[in-house]
């Protein structure tokens, strides 16, 4: 799996391209409402094609946006972007149980893959996204924004340097309130990959696991639902993770509530991020009395030129497909542990 870090032939990319192009797969929020227009303000990376299976959004976007005819295709005929030399990356933001499927179609297509968190529901499709971009010779990187926001990037730097000494305790928190609609969102049922753990329990996860610099060896977890009725999935997850040396962490994520903190308690001070996985805003204080002064670029734009320019230069991307394996591993013991009565289990 880790060849799939390594450069790649950079023959891959014509020369004269001043920008890769990205074509979105999948047309819901995050891509209307936050990737697309990200899309208009990046500087390494341009929005050249769609992928849709609702043929009524076609027309909007290619308005909008400018998109050509030949650069629009649907779940069905995807591979065929393969003859499209507009298309250089496909950016995967569909349910989470389809992010294997599309993600390795758009690899054997010949294309970089963008896709995001998380990146799959199990270890095992994890595995097959990362094999299928190896074995294509394309660039893989998952879309975890935090990784490419500026306050965010100061405590991971800080997991190194430990200006406030050794991590001892964290606190990751991250939730909103999600009403459940009229019941048919895929965010609510376990089969799609929906549930508070997978689409906001990741960012905590993460969070304590780049915090720290280390990988959780052990597991505590338990699983609540207040509204049955409304969520198959998990609702509320609580977990606790230790780690090598002692060091503890507790988490939780909801779509019961809004949480969004990220804390880290050292032997000689602590620092907090409130909030820490927001769209805007990021900020950070610390025992010292240190301010953290919120980004004021687009966070999206930023993680997609980062990546953009990845491909370009032929270098390692920011984060990889590894990265997202290792906190879907995490995840699967989460759930275990839940499912065994709030069983401690090794990682």
């Amino acid at each position: 799996m880790a060849a799939s870090t390594l450069p790649f032939s950079s023959f891959m990319i014509p020369q004269s391209k001043e920008k890769l192009g990205v074509a979105l797969v999948g047309l819901g929020y995050y891509s209307r409402d936050l990737l697309a227009p990200a899309l208009q303000l990046t500087r390494h990376c341009e929005l050249k094609g769609i992928v849709t299976g609702t043929p009524e959004k076609i027309p909007v976007w290619q308005e909008k946006y400018g998109i050509a005819n030949k650069n629009v295709y649907n779940y069905e005929n995807m591979h065929e972007m393969a003859d499209n030399e507009d298309i250089d990356i496909v950016y995967i933001v569909l349910p989470n149980a389809l992010h294997k499927k599309y993600s390795v179609i758009g690899a054997e297509a010949g294309k970089h893959v963008w896709c995001e968190k998380p990146m799959a529901i199990n270890v095992g499709e994890c595995e097959e996204i990362i094999n299928a971009c190896e074995k294509n010779k394309v660039q893989l990187t998952i879309g975890y924004r935090m990784h490419h926001e500026p306050v965010t990037q100061k405590i991971i730097s800080w997991n190194k340097s430990r200006p406030y000494g050794k991590p001892l305790k964290l606190t990751a928190e991250a939730g909103f309130y999600n009403s459940g609609g009229d019941g048919t969102h895929w965010k609510l049922f376990k089969e799609l990959g929906g549930g508070a753990m997978f689409d906001m329990g990741v960012y905590p996860l993460n969070a304590v696991r780049y915090a720290t610099g280390m990988e959780p060896t052990r597991v505590r977890a338990t699983i609540e639902r207040s509204r049955p009725e409304i969520f198959e999935a998990d609702e509320t997850t609580i977990f606790d993770l230790e780690f090598p040396g002692g060091i503890v962490a507790h988490c939780k994520t909801s779509f019961s509530e809004g949480l969004n903190t990220l804390r880290t308690e050292c032997e000689k001070g602590w620092y907090e991020l409130r909030p820490f996985q927001s769209y805007s805003g990021v900020k950070g204080k610390t025992s010292d009395n240190k301010f953290l002064s919120p980004f004021k670029g687009n966070q999206q734009a930023r993680q997609m030129d980062d990546d953009a320019l990845g491909i370009i230069q032929n270098k390692k991307p920011l984060v990889p497909g590894e990265e997202g394996l290792l906190d879907i591993r995490v995840v699967e013991a989460i759930f275990k542990s839940a499912e065994q009565g709030g069983k401690e289990i090794a990682i």
